[in-house]
């Protein structure tokens, strides 16, 4: 195995989301120990929690033997944006990208007719250090207004809920996110 970790177009750093960390756990579809396991959800026809290295996500092995697939291909979408994405990027977010936790079902983002790039769950700190454009797309997506508004992003929370989840436009750089909460 590479000593640096498979490049993700619409995920580009696993490590800081948690959904890849390291560990000594072998890989049930090559039989390695690379020393780091994917932590994201995955949807087979059996347990696969823990046991899948970010390898064979990347290249899609962990698909194509064993049919995992890490993201529900109905929430590839932003109703708002619009645009259709082809089937090619829908499958290389199913198939060959790891995925994120979330509160209700996950949506992935899309912007200029192509996926978002997830940049990671975020609080109210995270969701200004990210800029006004990130603070806006939620506020926006939220609905809430005034005080309403101003409880609510206070009350984010990166690790717990209320939480936010932001993407970048891997072409106009644009940062969106949406909201949610158990």
């Amino acid at each position: 195995m590479p000593d640096s970790l498979p490049q993700f177009r619409y995920h580009p750093n696993p490590l800081a989301t948690g959904t890849v960390e390291r560990s000594d756990r072998q890989c049930v579809v090559c039989g390695r120990a690379s020393g780091y396991i994917y932590k994201g959800p995955i949807y087979a026809e059996r347990d696969l929690d823990e046991r899948v290295c970010p390898w064979c996500i990347a290249d899609g092995r962990a698909h194509r033997e064993l049919g995992a697939e890490f993201f529900d291909a109905a929430g590839v979408g932003d109703p708002g944006d619009g645009a259709p994405v082809p089937d090619s990027v829908v499958d290389e977010i199913v198939q060959r990208t790891p995925s994120f936790t979330g509160w209700q079902q996950e949506r992935w983002l899309t912007c200029c007719g192509d996926a978002a790039a997830f940049i990671g769950h975020a609080g109210k700190t995270e969701l200004e250090v990210a800029g006004e454009q990130a603070v806006e797309s939620i506020r926006t997506e939220s609905g809430y207004e005034g005080d309403e508004w101003q409880d609510f992003l206070v009350s984010l929370d990166a690790k717990g809920s209320p939480t936010a989840y932001l993407f970048r436009c891997l072409h106009c750089g644009k940062v969106a996110g949406y909201s949610d909460f158990d």
